[in-house]
Protein backbone atom coordinates (compact mmCIF):
# COMPACT_ATOMS: atom_id res chain seq x y z
CA UNK A 1 0.00 0.00 0.00
CA UNK A 2 2.81 2.33 0.90
CA UNK A 3 4.70 1.60 -2.32
CA UNK A 4 1.53 2.26 -4.31
CA UNK A 5 1.17 5.69 -2.70
CA UNK A 6 4.79 6.44 -3.41
CA UNK A 7 4.26 5.43 -7.07
CA UNK A 8 1.25 7.71 -7.35
CA UNK A 9 3.29 10.61 -5.96
CA UNK A 10 6.11 9.93 -8.40
CA UNK A 11 3.71 9.79 -11.35
CA UNK A 12 2.03 13.00 -10.23
CA UNK A 13 5.41 14.71 -9.92
CA UNK A 14 6.54 13.48 -13.34
CA UNK A 15 3.30 14.66 -14.97
CA UNK A 16 3.52 18.03 -13.26
CA UNK A 17 7.16 18.45 -14.29
CA UNK A 18 6.32 17.46 -17.90
CA UNK A 19 3.43 19.91 -18.00
CA UNK A 20 5.57 22.76 -16.67
CA UNK A 21 8.38 21.90 -19.11
CA UNK A 22 5.94 21.82 -22.03
CA UNK A 23 4.35 25.11 -20.97
CA UNK A 24 7.77 26.74 -20.61
CA UNK A 25 8.85 25.48 -24.04
CA UNK A 26 5.58 26.66 -25.63
CA UNK A 27 5.86 30.12 -24.09
CA UNK A 28 9.48 30.42 -25.13
CA UNK A 29 8.60 29.29 -28.63
CA UNK A 30 5.71 31.80 -28.83
CA UNK A 31 7.93 34.62 -27.57
CA UNK A 32 10.58 33.66 -30.12
CA UNK A 33 8.00 33.97 -32.89
CA UNK A 34 6.85 37.26 -31.51
CA UNK A 35 3.25 36.00 -31.10
CA UNK A 36 2.87 37.16 -27.51
CA UNK A 37 2.54 40.88 -27.03
CA UNK A 38 4.05 42.23 -23.81
CA UNK A 39 2.12 45.21 -22.54
CA UNK A 40 2.84 47.79 -19.92
CA UNK A 41 0.01 50.09 -18.88
CA UNK A 42 1.47 53.00 -20.86
CA UNK A 43 1.84 50.83 -23.97
CA UNK A 44 -1.75 49.60 -23.64
CA UNK A 45 -2.99 53.19 -23.39
CA UNK A 46 -0.91 54.24 -26.40
CA UNK A 47 -2.25 51.39 -28.55
CA UNK A 48 -5.82 52.10 -27.48
CA UNK A 49 -5.49 55.78 -28.40
CA UNK A 50 -4.39 54.69 -31.85
CA UNK A 51 -6.79 51.79 -32.46
CA UNK A 52 -9.89 52.28 -30.30
CA UNK A 53 -13.00 52.25 -32.47
CA UNK A 54 -14.97 54.79 -30.44
CA UNK A 55 -12.11 57.27 -30.45
CA UNK A 56 -11.56 56.90 -34.18
CA UNK A 57 -15.27 57.51 -34.74
CA UNK A 58 -15.17 60.76 -32.72
CA UNK A 59 -12.04 61.87 -34.57
CA UNK A 60 -13.95 61.47 -37.84
CA UNK A 61 -16.51 63.91 -36.41
CA UNK A 62 -13.67 66.37 -35.87
CA UNK A 63 -12.52 65.96 -39.46
CA UNK A 64 -16.12 66.49 -40.57
CA UNK A 65 -16.22 69.71 -38.54
CA UNK A 66 -13.08 70.94 -40.32
CA UNK A 67 -14.76 70.45 -43.67
CA UNK A 68 -17.94 72.14 -42.46
CA UNK A 69 -15.89 75.21 -41.53
CA UNK A 70 -14.42 75.26 -45.04
CA UNK A 71 -17.91 74.89 -46.50
CA UNK A 72 -19.22 77.79 -44.40
CA UNK A 73 -16.39 80.06 -45.55
CA UNK A 74 -17.10 79.04 -49.14
CA UNK A 75 -20.48 80.77 -48.97
CA UNK A 76 -18.77 84.20 -48.79
CA UNK A 77 -16.01 83.47 -51.29
CA UNK A 78 -16.53 84.44 -54.96
CA UNK A 79 -18.74 82.00 -56.80
CA UNK A 80 -17.63 81.31 -60.39
CA UNK A 81 -19.85 79.35 -62.76
CA UNK A 82 -19.25 78.55 -66.40
CA UNK A 83 -21.85 77.27 -68.86
CA UNK A 84 -21.82 76.48 -72.54
CA UNK A 85 -24.29 75.16 -75.09
CA UNK A 86 -24.62 74.44 -78.80
CA UNK A 87 -27.85 74.61 -80.83
CA UNK A 88 -28.37 73.23 -84.31
CA UNK A 89 -31.34 74.96 -85.97
CA UNK A 90 -32.98 72.42 -88.24
CA UNK A 91 -36.09 74.47 -89.08
CA UNK A 92 -36.38 78.13 -88.08
CA UNK A 93 -39.67 80.00 -88.08
CA UNK A 94 -39.89 83.35 -89.83
CA UNK A 95 -39.97 85.90 -87.02
CA UNK A 96 -41.98 88.38 -89.21
CA UNK A 97 -44.61 85.91 -90.36
CA UNK A 98 -48.11 87.40 -90.10
CA UNK A 99 -46.88 90.92 -89.36
CA UNK A 100 -46.88 92.33 -92.92
CA UNK A 101 -43.14 93.00 -92.70
CA UNK A 102 -42.49 90.01 -94.96
CA UNK A 103 -43.86 91.96 -97.98
CA UNK A 104 -41.67 94.89 -97.08
CA UNK A 105 -38.55 92.75 -97.24
CA UNK A 106 -39.74 91.19 -100.48
CA UNK A 107 -39.81 94.65 -102.10
CA UNK A 108 -36.20 95.40 -101.17
CA UNK A 109 -35.08 93.72 -104.44
CA UNK A 110 -36.82 96.48 -106.43
CA UNK A 111 -34.71 99.18 -104.87
CA UNK A 112 -31.65 98.14 -106.86
CA UNK A 113 -33.72 98.11 -110.06
CA UNK A 114 -35.09 101.65 -109.38
CA UNK A 115 -31.64 103.05 -108.69
CA UNK A 116 -30.23 101.43 -111.84
CA UNK A 117 -32.97 102.90 -114.04
CA UNK A 118 -32.59 106.35 -112.47
CA UNK A 119 -28.86 106.35 -113.13
CA UNK A 120 -29.50 105.09 -116.70
CA UNK A 121 -32.06 107.86 -117.29
CA UNK A 122 -29.65 110.54 -116.13
CA UNK A 123 -26.92 109.05 -118.29
CA UNK A 124 -29.24 108.79 -121.30
CA UNK A 125 -28.92 104.99 -121.42
CA UNK A 126 -31.52 102.34 -121.99
CA UNK A 127 -33.69 101.47 -119.00
CA UNK A 128 -34.63 97.90 -118.05
CA UNK A 129 -37.81 96.28 -116.92
CA UNK A 130 -37.77 94.66 -113.51
CA UNK A 131 -37.69 91.15 -115.05
CA UNK A 132 -34.81 92.19 -117.33
CA UNK A 133 -32.93 93.60 -114.35
CA UNK A 134 -33.32 90.32 -112.40
CA UNK A 135 -32.24 88.31 -115.48
CA UNK A 136 -29.10 90.42 -115.88
CA UNK A 137 -28.28 89.85 -112.14
CA UNK A 138 -28.75 86.10 -112.60
CA UNK A 139 -26.36 86.10 -115.54
CA UNK A 140 -23.85 88.05 -113.48
CA UNK A 141 -24.02 85.43 -110.72
CA UNK A 142 -23.47 82.65 -113.26
CA UNK A 143 -20.47 84.41 -114.81
CA UNK A 144 -18.94 84.73 -111.30
CA UNK A 145 -19.69 81.07 -110.56
CA UNK A 146 -22.02 81.97 -107.72
CA UNK A 147 -25.29 80.31 -106.86
CA UNK A 148 -27.73 83.16 -106.29
CA UNK A 149 -30.06 83.14 -103.30
CA UNK A 150 -33.58 81.94 -103.88
CA UNK A 151 -36.89 83.06 -102.46
CA UNK A 152 -36.94 79.87 -100.33
CA UNK A 153 -33.80 80.90 -98.47
CA UNK A 154 -34.59 82.17 -94.93
CA UNK A 155 -32.45 85.27 -94.30
CA UNK A 156 -33.19 85.07 -90.56
CA UNK A 157 -32.04 81.49 -90.01
CA UNK A 158 -28.59 80.65 -88.59
CA UNK A 159 -27.67 76.98 -88.71
CA UNK A 160 -25.29 76.85 -85.70
CA UNK A 161 -25.57 78.78 -82.47
CA UNK A 162 -22.92 78.69 -79.73
CA UNK A 163 -23.11 80.28 -76.30
CA UNK A 164 -20.40 80.36 -73.62
CA UNK A 165 -21.00 82.17 -70.36
CA UNK A 166 -18.90 82.92 -67.27
CA UNK A 167 -20.70 84.26 -64.19
CA UNK A 168 -18.96 85.65 -61.08
CA UNK A 169 -20.88 86.45 -57.89
CA UNK A 170 -19.41 87.98 -54.72
CA UNK A 171 -21.37 88.28 -51.49
CA UNK A 172 -21.19 91.81 -50.12
CA UNK A 173 -23.56 91.32 -47.19
CA UNK A 174 -25.29 88.19 -45.93
CA UNK A 175 -25.90 88.08 -42.19
CA UNK A 176 -26.87 84.41 -42.23
CA UNK A 177 -23.67 83.37 -44.01
CA UNK A 178 -21.40 85.31 -41.66
CA UNK A 179 -23.18 83.88 -38.59
CA UNK A 180 -22.98 80.39 -40.09
CA UNK A 181 -19.20 80.74 -40.31
CA UNK A 182 -19.01 81.50 -36.59
CA UNK A 183 -21.33 78.58 -35.91
CA UNK A 184 -19.19 76.17 -37.92
CA UNK A 185 -16.03 77.27 -36.10
CA UNK A 186 -17.79 76.83 -32.76
CA UNK A 187 -18.94 73.37 -33.82
CA UNK A 188 -15.35 72.51 -34.67
CA UNK A 189 -14.35 73.42 -31.11
CA UNK A 190 -17.15 71.19 -29.79
CA UNK A 191 -15.77 68.31 -31.85
CA UNK A 192 -12.30 68.88 -30.42
CA UNK A 193 -13.77 68.84 -26.89
CA UNK A 194 -15.54 65.58 -27.73
CA UNK A 195 -12.27 64.03 -28.92
CA UNK A 196 -10.49 65.20 -25.76
CA UNK A 197 -13.18 63.72 -23.54
CA UNK A 198 -13.29 60.47 -25.48
CA UNK A 199 -9.54 60.14 -25.03
CA UNK A 200 -9.99 60.49 -21.27
CA UNK A 201 -12.77 57.89 -21.29
CA UNK A 202 -10.67 55.45 -23.33
CA UNK A 203 -7.69 55.89 -20.98
CA UNK A 204 -9.95 55.19 -17.98
CA UNK A 205 -11.44 52.10 -19.64
CA UNK A 206 -7.99 50.74 -20.51
CA UNK A 207 -6.74 51.34 -16.98
CA UNK A 208 -9.71 49.59 -15.42
CA UNK A 209 -9.39 46.62 -17.78
CA UNK A 210 -5.62 46.47 -17.23
CA UNK A 211 -5.87 46.66 -13.42
CA UNK A 212 -8.69 44.09 -13.39
CA UNK A 213 -6.59 41.72 -15.50
CA UNK A 214 -3.60 42.26 -13.19
CA UNK A 215 -5.80 41.51 -10.19
CA UNK A 216 -7.10 38.34 -11.87
CA UNK A 217 -3.59 37.06 -12.62
CA UNK A 218 -2.30 37.90 -9.14
CA UNK A 219 -5.29 36.12 -7.66
CA UNK A 220 -4.17 33.12 -9.71
CA UNK A 221 -0.68 33.47 -8.20
CA UNK A 222 -2.14 33.55 -4.67
CA UNK A 223 -4.16 30.40 -5.38
CA UNK A 224 -1.13 28.69 -6.90
CA UNK A 225 0.86 29.37 -3.75
CA UNK A 226 -2.09 28.20 -1.67
CA UNK A 227 -2.22 24.96 -3.70
CA UNK A 228 1.50 24.45 -3.12
CA UNK A 229 1.07 24.98 0.62
CA UNK A 230 -1.90 22.63 0.73
CA UNK A 231 0.05 19.93 -1.11
CA UNK A 232 2.73 20.15 1.56
CA UNK A 233 0.00 19.92 4.16
CA UNK A 234 -1.37 16.76 2.50
CA UNK A 235 2.12 15.26 2.50
CA UNK A 236 2.62 16.12 6.18
CA UNK A 237 -0.82 14.71 7.02
CA UNK A 238 0.01 11.45 5.24
CA UNK A 239 3.16 11.12 7.34
CA UNK A 240 1.32 11.76 10.59
CA UNK A 241 -1.34 9.22 9.59
CA UNK A 242 1.35 6.65 8.86
CA UNK A 243 2.90 7.43 12.25
CA UNK A 244 -0.46 6.95 13.90
CA UNK A 245 -0.59 10.56 15.08
CA UNK A 246 -3.60 11.52 12.94
CA UNK A 247 -6.72 9.85 11.64
CA UNK A 248 -7.35 8.93 7.99
CA UNK A 249 -10.30 11.32 7.93
CA UNK A 250 -7.89 14.24 8.34
CA UNK A 251 -5.93 13.05 5.33
CA UNK A 252 -9.08 12.56 3.22
CA UNK A 253 -10.36 15.99 4.25
CA UNK A 254 -7.07 17.61 3.21
CA UNK A 255 -7.08 15.79 -0.14
CA UNK A 256 -10.68 16.88 -0.88
CA UNK A 257 -9.79 20.43 0.03
CA UNK A 258 -6.79 20.27 -2.33
CA UNK A 259 -8.97 19.16 -5.26
CA UNK A 260 -11.45 21.95 -4.53
CA UNK A 261 -8.66 24.50 -4.39
CA UNK A 262 -7.17 23.25 -7.65
CA UNK A 263 -10.59 23.60 -9.28
CA UNK A 264 -10.86 27.14 -7.94
CA UNK A 265 -7.44 27.91 -9.39
CA UNK A 266 -8.50 26.62 -12.82
CA UNK A 267 -11.58 28.86 -12.74
CA UNK A 268 -9.41 31.81 -11.71
CA UNK A 269 -7.06 31.16 -14.63
CA UNK A 270 -10.04 31.14 -17.00
CA UNK A 271 -11.27 34.46 -15.61
CA UNK A 272 -7.80 35.92 -16.05
CA UNK A 273 -7.74 34.81 -19.69
CA UNK A 274 -11.13 36.44 -20.24
CA UNK A 275 -9.79 39.63 -18.66
CA UNK A 276 -7.00 39.60 -21.26
CA UNK A 277 -9.61 39.25 -24.00
CA UNK A 278 -11.30 42.40 -22.72
CA UNK A 279 -8.01 44.24 -23.18
CA UNK A 280 -7.75 42.86 -26.72
CA UNK A 281 -11.18 44.28 -27.47
CA UNK A 282 -10.38 47.74 -26.09
CA UNK A 283 -7.09 47.84 -27.98
CA UNK A 284 -8.77 46.60 -31.19
CA UNK A 285 -6.43 43.62 -31.36
CA UNK A 286 -7.28 40.19 -32.72
CA UNK A 287 -9.25 38.12 -30.22
CA UNK A 288 -6.70 35.29 -30.55
CA UNK A 289 -3.71 37.60 -30.05
CA UNK A 290 -1.93 36.43 -26.87
CA UNK A 291 -0.81 39.20 -24.55
CA UNK A 292 1.25 39.31 -21.37
CA UNK A 293 0.87 42.09 -18.83
CA UNK A 294 4.17 43.57 -17.65
CA UNK A 295 3.16 44.97 -14.28
CA UNK A 296 1.67 44.22 -10.89
CA UNK A 297 -0.54 45.86 -8.31
CA UNK A 298 2.23 46.79 -5.93
CA UNK A 299 1.86 50.26 -4.49
CA UNK A 300 4.93 52.36 -5.12
CA UNK A 301 5.17 56.04 -4.15
CA UNK A 302 1.51 56.19 -3.19
CA UNK A 303 0.45 59.79 -2.73
CA UNK A 304 -2.30 60.93 -0.36
CA UNK A 305 -4.45 62.17 -3.23
CA UNK A 306 -7.60 61.86 -1.16
CA UNK A 307 -6.54 64.83 0.98
CA UNK A 308 -7.48 67.32 -1.72
CA UNK A 309 -10.47 69.44 -0.53
CA UNK A 310 -13.76 68.81 -2.28
CA UNK A 311 -14.20 72.47 -3.22
CA UNK A 312 -10.77 72.53 -4.85
CA UNK A 313 -11.47 69.31 -6.73
CA UNK A 314 -14.78 70.67 -8.05
CA UNK A 315 -13.07 73.88 -9.17
CA UNK A 316 -10.43 71.88 -11.04
CA UNK A 317 -13.11 69.75 -12.72
CA UNK A 318 -15.01 72.84 -13.89
CA UNK A 319 -11.82 74.19 -15.44
CA UNK A 320 -10.64 71.00 -17.14
CA UNK A 321 -13.67 68.84 -17.99
CA UNK A 322 -14.00 68.85 -21.82
CA UNK A 323 -17.64 67.77 -21.64
CA UNK A 324 -18.44 70.84 -19.52
CA UNK A 325 -16.72 73.02 -22.11
CA UNK A 326 -18.68 71.20 -24.79
CA UNK A 327 -21.99 71.81 -22.99
CA UNK A 328 -21.10 75.48 -22.62
CA UNK A 329 -20.18 75.56 -26.29
CA UNK A 330 -23.63 74.26 -27.25
CA UNK A 331 -25.11 77.33 -25.56
CA UNK A 332 -23.00 79.52 -27.84
CA UNK A 333 -23.99 77.45 -30.89
CA UNK A 334 -27.67 78.01 -30.16
CA UNK A 335 -27.07 81.72 -29.67
CA UNK A 336 -25.38 81.81 -33.07
CA UNK A 337 -28.38 79.98 -34.50
CA UNK A 338 -30.53 82.78 -33.09
CA UNK A 339 -28.42 85.33 -34.96
CA UNK A 340 -28.72 83.28 -38.16
CA UNK A 341 -32.51 83.28 -37.90
CA UNK A 342 -32.63 86.98 -37.08
CA UNK A 343 -30.51 87.67 -40.15
CA UNK A 344 -33.45 86.58 -42.30
CA UNK A 345 -34.95 90.01 -41.60
CA UNK A 346 -32.01 91.67 -43.35
CA UNK A 347 -31.31 91.97 -47.08
CA UNK A 348 -28.74 89.95 -48.99
CA UNK A 349 -26.44 91.97 -51.26
CA UNK A 350 -24.37 90.38 -54.02
CA UNK A 351 -22.19 91.83 -56.77
CA UNK A 352 -22.10 90.00 -60.07
CA UNK A 353 -20.32 90.00 -63.40
CA UNK A 354 -21.46 88.04 -66.44
CA UNK A 355 -19.25 87.47 -69.46
CA UNK A 356 -20.88 85.90 -72.51
CA UNK A 357 -19.39 84.93 -75.84
CA UNK A 358 -22.01 84.12 -78.49
CA UNK A 359 -21.43 82.59 -81.91
CA UNK A 360 -23.99 82.45 -84.75
CA UNK A 361 -22.32 80.52 -87.55
CA UNK A 362 -24.19 79.47 -90.73
CA UNK A 363 -23.25 76.43 -92.75
CA UNK A 364 -23.01 78.55 -95.91
CA UNK A 365 -20.47 81.23 -95.10
CA UNK A 366 -20.09 82.46 -98.71
CA UNK A 367 -20.57 86.24 -98.99
CA UNK A 368 -21.58 87.87 -102.39
CA UNK A 369 -20.18 91.37 -102.94
CA UNK A 370 -19.90 93.73 -105.99
CA UNK A 371 -16.86 93.28 -108.15
CA UNK A 372 -14.19 95.59 -106.69
CA UNK A 373 -12.89 96.32 -110.22
CA UNK A 374 -16.30 97.64 -111.24
CA UNK A 375 -18.15 98.46 -108.03
CA UNK A 376 -20.86 100.52 -109.79
CA UNK A 377 -21.92 97.67 -112.07
CA UNK A 378 -24.87 95.88 -110.40
CA UNK A 379 -24.42 92.85 -112.65
CA UNK A 380 -20.82 91.91 -111.74
CA UNK A 381 -20.15 90.02 -108.52
CA UNK A 382 -17.52 88.10 -106.62
CA UNK A 383 -17.78 85.72 -103.60
CA UNK A 384 -15.81 85.29 -100.40
CA UNK A 385 -15.98 82.35 -97.94
CA UNK A 386 -15.36 83.41 -94.36
CA UNK A 387 -13.75 81.16 -91.73
CA UNK A 388 -15.76 79.45 -89.00
CA UNK A 389 -14.26 81.73 -86.31
CA UNK A 390 -14.60 84.96 -88.27
CA UNK A 391 -15.31 87.96 -86.04
CA UNK A 392 -18.48 88.54 -88.00
CA UNK A 393 -20.07 85.48 -86.37
CA UNK A 394 -18.68 85.77 -82.81
CA UNK A 395 -19.56 88.57 -80.38
CA UNK A 396 -18.74 89.16 -76.69
CA UNK A 397 -21.10 90.53 -74.05
CA UNK A 398 -20.06 91.81 -70.58
CA UNK A 399 -22.44 92.92 -67.83
CA UNK A 400 -21.81 93.87 -64.19
CA UNK A 401 -24.19 94.87 -61.43
CA UNK A 402 -25.45 94.49 -57.88
CA UNK A 403 -28.29 92.23 -56.80
CA UNK A 404 -30.33 92.87 -53.63
CA UNK A 405 -32.88 90.42 -52.25
CA UNK A 406 -34.97 91.08 -49.16
CA UNK A 407 -37.67 88.90 -47.65
CA UNK A 408 -40.09 91.50 -46.34
CA UNK A 409 -42.87 89.18 -45.14
CA UNK A 410 -42.86 85.37 -44.90
CA UNK A 411 -46.04 84.68 -42.97
CA UNK A 412 -44.34 84.99 -39.54
CA UNK A 413 -42.10 81.99 -40.31
CA UNK A 414 -38.92 83.93 -39.52
CA UNK A 415 -40.27 84.99 -36.15
CA UNK A 416 -41.22 81.41 -35.30
CA UNK A 417 -37.73 80.19 -36.18
CA UNK A 418 -36.16 82.87 -33.96
CA UNK A 419 -38.35 81.80 -31.03
CA UNK A 420 -37.46 78.16 -31.58
CA UNK A 421 -33.74 78.97 -31.46
CA UNK A 422 -34.26 80.89 -28.21
CA UNK A 423 -35.95 77.84 -26.70
CA UNK A 424 -32.98 75.70 -27.79
CA UNK A 425 -30.65 78.17 -26.08
CA UNK A 426 -32.56 77.95 -22.80
CA UNK A 427 -32.60 74.15 -23.05
CA UNK A 428 -28.82 74.01 -23.55
CA UNK A 429 -28.37 76.26 -20.51
CA UNK A 430 -30.45 73.86 -18.40
CA UNK A 431 -28.39 70.93 -19.68
CA UNK A 432 -25.19 72.74 -18.73
CA UNK A 433 -26.47 73.38 -15.21
CA UNK A 434 -27.56 69.75 -14.86
CA UNK A 435 -24.17 68.48 -16.07
CA UNK A 436 -22.38 70.81 -13.63
CA UNK A 437 -24.35 69.33 -10.73
CA UNK A 438 -23.61 65.81 -11.97
CA UNK A 439 -19.89 66.63 -12.16
CA UNK A 440 -19.89 67.86 -8.57
CA UNK A 441 -21.49 64.60 -7.39
CA UNK A 442 -19.10 62.54 -9.54
CA UNK A 443 -16.06 64.30 -8.09
CA UNK A 444 -17.31 63.86 -4.52
CA UNK A 445 -17.99 60.16 -5.09
CA UNK A 446 -14.55 59.64 -6.65
CA UNK A 447 -12.87 61.32 -3.67
CA UNK A 448 -14.85 59.21 -1.21
CA UNK A 449 -13.96 55.99 -3.01
CA UNK A 450 -10.31 57.04 -3.08
CA UNK A 451 -10.19 57.78 0.66
CA UNK A 452 -11.93 54.50 1.43
CA UNK A 453 -9.44 52.57 -0.74
CA UNK A 454 -6.50 54.27 1.01
CA UNK A 455 -7.78 53.21 4.44
CA UNK A 456 -8.44 49.66 3.21
CA UNK A 457 -4.88 49.35 1.91
CA UNK A 458 -3.39 50.37 5.26
CA UNK A 459 -5.68 47.98 7.14
CA UNK A 460 -5.20 45.01 4.80
CA UNK A 461 -1.43 45.47 4.73
CA UNK A 462 -1.24 44.97 8.52
CA UNK A 463 -3.73 42.12 8.33
CA UNK A 464 -1.67 40.31 5.67
CA UNK A 465 1.46 40.53 7.82
CA UNK A 466 -0.39 39.06 10.81
CA UNK A 467 -1.91 36.30 8.64
CA UNK A 468 1.58 35.36 7.41
CA UNK A 469 2.89 35.14 10.98
CA UNK A 470 -0.12 33.06 11.98
CA UNK A 471 0.41 30.65 9.08
CA UNK A 472 4.13 30.25 9.82
CA UNK A 473 3.28 29.49 13.45
CA UNK A 474 0.64 26.90 12.49
CA UNK A 475 3.02 25.33 10.00
CA UNK A 476 5.75 24.99 12.63
CA UNK A 477 3.32 23.44 15.14
CA UNK A 478 2.20 20.90 12.54
CA UNK A 479 5.80 19.89 11.78
CA UNK A 480 6.56 19.52 15.48
CA UNK A 481 3.50 17.34 15.93
CA UNK A 482 1.81 19.61 18.44
CA UNK A 483 -0.60 21.16 15.87
CA UNK A 484 -3.20 19.72 13.54
CA UNK A 485 -3.59 19.91 9.77
CA UNK A 486 -6.94 21.56 10.30
CA UNK A 487 -5.27 24.43 12.15
CA UNK A 488 -2.68 24.74 9.38
CA UNK A 489 -5.36 24.75 6.62
CA UNK A 490 -7.38 27.37 8.47
CA UNK A 491 -4.29 29.55 8.83
CA UNK A 492 -3.53 29.07 5.13
CA UNK A 493 -7.09 30.02 4.20
CA UNK A 494 -6.88 33.17 6.34
CA UNK A 495 -3.59 34.06 4.66
CA UNK A 496 -5.17 33.62 1.21
CA UNK A 497 -8.14 35.78 2.16
CA UNK A 498 -5.96 38.54 3.56
CA UNK A 499 -3.69 38.53 0.49
CA UNK A 500 -6.67 38.60 -1.88
CA UNK A 501 -8.28 41.39 0.15
CA UNK A 502 -5.02 43.34 0.04
CA UNK A 503 -4.78 42.95 -3.75
CA UNK A 504 -8.42 43.94 -4.10
CA UNK A 505 -7.80 47.05 -1.99
CA UNK A 506 -4.85 48.04 -4.20
CA UNK A 507 -6.94 47.38 -7.31
CA UNK A 508 -9.80 49.51 -5.98
CA UNK A 509 -7.36 52.28 -5.11
CA UNK A 510 -5.89 52.35 -8.62
CA UNK A 511 -9.39 52.30 -10.12
CA UNK A 512 -10.40 55.12 -7.76
CA UNK A 513 -7.40 57.20 -8.91
CA UNK A 514 -8.36 56.62 -12.55
CA UNK A 515 -11.98 57.53 -11.81
CA UNK A 516 -10.86 60.69 -10.04
CA UNK A 517 -8.76 61.73 -13.04
CA UNK A 518 -11.75 61.08 -15.28
CA UNK A 519 -13.97 63.15 -12.98
CA UNK A 520 -11.45 66.00 -12.81
CA UNK A 521 -10.62 65.95 -16.50
CA UNK A 522 -6.89 66.09 -15.76
CA UNK A 523 -4.08 63.96 -14.34
CA UNK A 524 -3.65 63.85 -10.57
CA UNK A 525 0.07 64.44 -11.13
CA UNK A 526 -0.78 68.03 -12.07
CA UNK A 527 -2.65 68.75 -8.82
Amino acid sequence: MKSKKIGIKVCRSVLLFSFLLLATFSNAHADARGDTLSLTLDEAVRIALENNFGLRDVMLDREMADQQVREAWGSVYPQINATGNFTRNVVTANPFAGSGAEDLFADFGAIGWLRYNEEARLAGEEQLTFEEFLERQRQGYEQAGITPPTEEDDPFSVDNQFSMSLGITQTLFNGSAFAAIRGAEQFKKLSEDAVHRERQVVIDEVRQAYFSALLAWQQVEVLQKSVERLRKTVEDTERTVEQGLASKSERLSAEVELVNLETEMIEAENQAELANKSINLLLDLRADKPIRLDGDLTMTAMQPIGDIPLEEAVRIAKEHRPDLEQAEGFIEVNKINERINRSSYKPVVNAFANIDYVGRVPDNRTIITPDPDDPDNPFRFESETRSFFDDTYWNPNVAVGINISWSIFSGFQNRARVEQSRIDTRRSQLQYENLTSAVEIEVEQALRNLRTAERRITSQERNTEQAQVNYDFARTRLREGVGTSLEERQASMLLDQSQLSYLAAIHDYLIAVSNLELALGTSVDQL
